[in-house]
């Protein structure tokens, strides 16, 4: 595929200093936005072109058995799911593909930002910084609500695109307190668990590798958690480890071993959705993955029908096609905030007029804390390989179970003595999603005082790791964020345990949307796979060849 390479200058802040913008992103916990000006090609898009052919815009009428509407764990483990059952499934994605291989420039990197960073109908700021960026249907949406900021990923693979990958399997105390005692650990454990896993082919880190210069943060973040006495483990990744390590010989450009894949490992090696649920359900000839198809949004039909209003877009995200795509089964997996605001949305608007009250609660952060981490006296380098080795998983009390976890910082240049820690634990707070018509999409209502609890005690920890040498900086308290939002169509309010939507046949969510606001402690990918995996096994098992 041919890198084009963008205009000179093209798609950098004009509004603040670059010193300004390192400062804000990678105390945002992102780390920044964009590729190197002299590595910010762009790979010729397989989806489409880059402006819509003028005239007037065609519209169709389409019929399928089944729609998925998004591609990220949820979709993923649905669209494979019903294929192997025999069931033609069509999945919608807004984003593009994004296309990995060894010395791929597809994502955006760290240091120039370009258009590929940000998708073309989110917020025009990162972080509380305002950005001007060409209109694209890039790969970050972020969602401005009261309080809180949720960033999720647009593509085919969804959030597993840009995620880091820790892959921690809560323990039963942990579940039990946190998840509907109508779910059975036992069961998880033996089988929804494991299964997620050898999917992902999780693996931790070699030795070899850790030992190795770039990955000196991570040696540093162990030898100061086993000072202060705290548990440390090294964490499950979805990563094929050997490309990492063929980096190290100087057989591929740097994406692992530099920090360099904050959003996206243009290398590959990364098991994320795209490349293992969503090529298999693919590979069944009964999967239809369409990207830059954009559900504006859902009714039901006189005769009992899900209909969706789709714009199929170009890269610029202007609208090639409207589609009218109906089907007496529709499986929501649009992310939480997707998710909820099409169904905030058709509630309010009467599209759909009995949905049940609760739609868009349950709101949470999974607690997500994000520090910068300076340390004089520490040697992390100005180079950090990941994305992620080690945490320190604080989980003897299920009441205020945390998790803290080293993550490296892009490659910035100067060596600014940081790297990053990440925290995240269990919390009762929760937050909403309300439908406001004059923005078109849902807002999140968050308390001003949310998470509170939970956030002293991920803080207490994260400074006994540190020490008194170091200075940490709470990012959050700048500008409050999420990269892991959960609920707006809880389990047990909203959808019982399997998905379905109370009183709607034929309407399921298998999403993010469908956890109660915590994953106990863990970041949210295998949970919510797991829990779509259990879902998924009873809609085949009852469902199929009736509802679907």
């Amino acid at each position: 595929m041919t890198p084009v390479p963008p205009a000179a200058g093209e798609g950098r802040l004009p509004h603040c200093s670059r010193r300004g913008f390192l400062g804000s992103v990678a105390a945002a916990g992102i780390a920044a936005l964009a590729a190197d000006a002299s590595a910010a090609a762009r790979p010729a898009d397989p989806a489409g072109p880059g402006s819509a052919a003028p005239g007037r815009i065609p519209h169709e009428v389409q019929d399928h058995r089944c729609i998925v509407v998004g591609s990220g764990f949820g979709g993923g483990v649905a669209s494979l799911r019903l294929a192997t059952a025999g069931v033609p499934v069509v999945v919608l994605e807004r984003g593009r593909r994004w296309p990995t291989g060894p010395d791929a420039r597809t994502f955006p990197s760290a240091s120039a930002p370009d258009e590929r960073a940000l998708w073309f109908r989110s917020a025009p700021e990162i972080f509380g910084r305002r950005v001007d960026l060409p209109r694209y249907t890039g790969l970050l949406d972020a969602s401005v609500g009261e309080n809180m900021t949720s960033v999720c990923a647009t593509g085919v693979g969804g959030g597993s695109l840009i995620y880091q990958g820790m892959a921690l399997q809560p323990t039963e105390e942990l579940f039990r307190t946190w998840f509907p005692g109508a779910i059975d650990w036992r069961e998880m454990d033996r089988e929804y668990y494991p299964r997620v896993s050898r999917v992902l082919r999780l693996a931790e880190a070699p030795d070899e590798l850790i030992e190795s210069r770039p990955y000196a943060a991570s040696r540093v973040f162990a030898d100061r958690v086993r000072a202060a006495g705290l548990p440390l483990r090294k964490i499950p990744m979805p990563i094929d480890w050997d490309y990492a390590l063929a980096e190290l010989r100087g057989e591929m450009r740097p994406s692992y071993t530099n920090g360099d894949g904050s959003f996206g490992v243009n290398n590959g090696g990364k098991h994320s959705v795209d490349v293992t649920y969503l090529a298999q359900a693919e590979a069944t000839g009964l999967v239809e993955v369409r990207p830059l198809h954009d559900v504006r949004a859902m009714r039901r039909s006189p005769d009992g029908r899900w209909e969706l209003d789709v714009e199929e877009l170009d890269t610029a995200g202007n609208v090639v096609r409207t589609l009218t795509m109906r089907a007496p089964a529709l499986m929501l997996a649009a992310g939480s905030v997707g998710t909820a605001t099409l169904l905030t949305r058709a509630a309010a608007t009467g599209a759909v007029s009995d949905l049940p009250e609760s739609v868009g609660d349950g709101w949470g952060t999974n607690a997500d804390r994000i520090y910068a981490w300076t340390d004089p006296t520490a040697d992390f380098g100005a180079v950090q390989g990941g994305p992620v080795v080690y945490g320190s998983l604080n989980w003897s009390d299920p009441t205020t179970a945390h998790t803290v976890i080293q993550a490296s910082t892009p490659p910035f240049g100067p060596d600014l003595h940081t790297t990053m820690l990440v925290g995240y634990g269990v919390s009762a707070d929760r937050g909403r999603i309300v439908y406001d018509p004059a923005q078109d999409r849902g807002v999140i209502r968050w308390p001003a005082a949310g998470d509170s609890g939970i956030r002293r005690h991920i803080e207490r920890t994260a400074r006994t790791i540190v020490g008194p040498s170091s200075h940490l900086t709470d990012t959050n308290a700048f500008v409050n964020s999420t990269w892991h939002p959960l609920g707006g169509a809880p389990m047990g309010r909203v959808c019982d345990i399997d998905g379905r939507v109370l009183g709607q046949r034929g309407l399921y969510v298998v999403d993010g949307a469908l956890i109660p606001g915590t994953t106990a402690a863990c970041n949210p990918s295998l949970t919510i796979a797991a829990i779509a995996e259990r879902a998924l096994d009873r809609i085949v098992r009852h469902d199929v060849g009736g509802v679907i």
